[in-house]
């Protein structure tokens, strides 16, 4: 998201992660950036026999529409305004009188109906139809996809998509752990996956459309990662994707109009011990060689960094004064955690081991000096 904001490239794009990660721990990669780390025992067999994200997600999520087939889809109620012989529900008075229906024996009504065609079904089996189209290398899964989502048609699951403010209003209870995980894989087919595959992208080198949805699963699983570890309750906030703005004085009546824009992946903030931590992830390797051949950090992910720190201290806002910063990699063969201060702001520089086993990383994740040092609001620079 960074990069794109800033225009900066990676110095070694053609380096490829992707084939380097086992697929139990793209699984781990999806399951914090899905936010369904709880559901990570339920999915064995299907972790073992996907080759790709794409089949990852489309087993996972036939295998929880399997699982609520079984034990019925959940009801919700839905709103309705029609034209009756019988009184039903609230009589719209307006409506009947206007358009004199009583004179044919008819009311106009407004009621709940209860029905199985709700927003979040709808979802599912869109999601199940929009996989069965991209997933063109395993005839098997596409057809099971096509076959489940025929299902819930036959069962009254209308084929229409719901809008974003019908899923924002058809909220699932806590009892609802089956609904939330079905759904929440739905969600993740339109959210990590189908903008990778848009009209367009097939001049796109498979390489690279992999890299690209590789590095927007690590971006919102270091992000989850995060709410999932620092608690609310000592006052830990964690924002993604959040937006500053240039420190411009005086520009020309077009400069604005030119200006890249500033999106952070994550910032950690905690009003209670005065800590504001600014992170951005980078999918590729943390070093580059210079014209000397000697290994650096990368000069544009550091600009980066730095312009974003500078670029959020306000004289009213103490948390900017000292804020951090850290730069979050993959490692590629290098372990690396390492830190600065530069004028006010520290900087960290540290890189996970994707190649461990799934519980390898979690362990190694909450033992990491940045994570223990955060935990107990220690600083990070010490």
């Amino acid at each position: 998201m960074l990069d794109a904001a800033l225009d900066i490239p990676d110095a070694d794009a053609d380096e490829s992660l992707v084939g380097k990660i086992p697929i139990r721990n793209v699984w781990l990669l999806f399951l914090y950036a899905s936010g369904l780390a709880q559901f990570s025992e339920r999915f064995e067999a299907e972790v073992e026999e996907s080759p790709d994200l794409k089949s990852l997600i489309a087993r996972l999520l036939c295998f929880a529409v399997e699982k609520r087939l079984r034990r019925n889809l959940s009801f919700g109620y839905r709103r309705r305004n029609e034209v009756l012989k019988r009184i039903r529900g609230r009589i719209d008075i307006l409506k009947t009188v206007s358009e004199d229906l009583f004179r044919r024996g008819e009311v106009a009504c407004r009621f709940d109906e209860l029905t199985i065609d709700t927003p979040r079904n709808r979802l599912v089996r869109a999601a199940l139809a929009r996989l069965s189209s991209i997933i063109l290398d395993d005839a098997d899964l596409s057809h099971h996809c096509r076959t489940l989502a025929n299902d819930l048609g036959r069962v009254g699951v209308s084929g229409k998509e719901p809008t974003r403010s019908e899923m924002a209003a058809d909220q699932i209870a806590r009892h609802e752990g089956d609904d939330r995980l079905m759904v929440s894989l739905a969600r993740a087919v339109f959210d990590l996956v189908l903008p990778m595959e848009a009209v367009g992208s097939r001049s796109i080198p498979k390489a690279q459309r992999e890299e690209a949805k590789f590095r927007k699963l690590f971006e919102k699983a270091i992000s989850n990662f995060f709410a999932s570890e620092l608690s609310r309750d000592d006052g830990w906030r964690v924002y993604p994707g959040k937006q500053f703005s240039w420190p411009i004085t005086s520009s020309s009546r077009g400069f604005s109009t030119f200006m890249p824009i500033m999106i952070t992946d994550i910032i950690l903030e905690n009003e209670q011990v005065g800590r504001r931590i600014i992170i951005d992830t980078k999918f590729t390797g943390i070093l580059a060689k210079s014209k000397f051949e000697t290994e650096r950090f990368k000069t544009g992910h550091l600009y980066q960094l730095y312009t974003y720190l500078r670029s959020q201290e306000k004289i009213n806002d103490p948390l900017s004064e000292n804020c951090e910063g850290w730069l979050i990699y993959p490692s590629m063969g290098i372990n690396i955690d390492e830190t600065a201060k530069i004028q006010g702001h520290n900087l960290r520089m540290v890189t996970i081991d994707l190649s461990l086993p799934s519980d390898d990383i979690i362990r190694n994740l909450q033992r990491l000096p940045f994570i223990s040092r955060l935990l107990q609001n220690d600083d990070v620079g010490s």
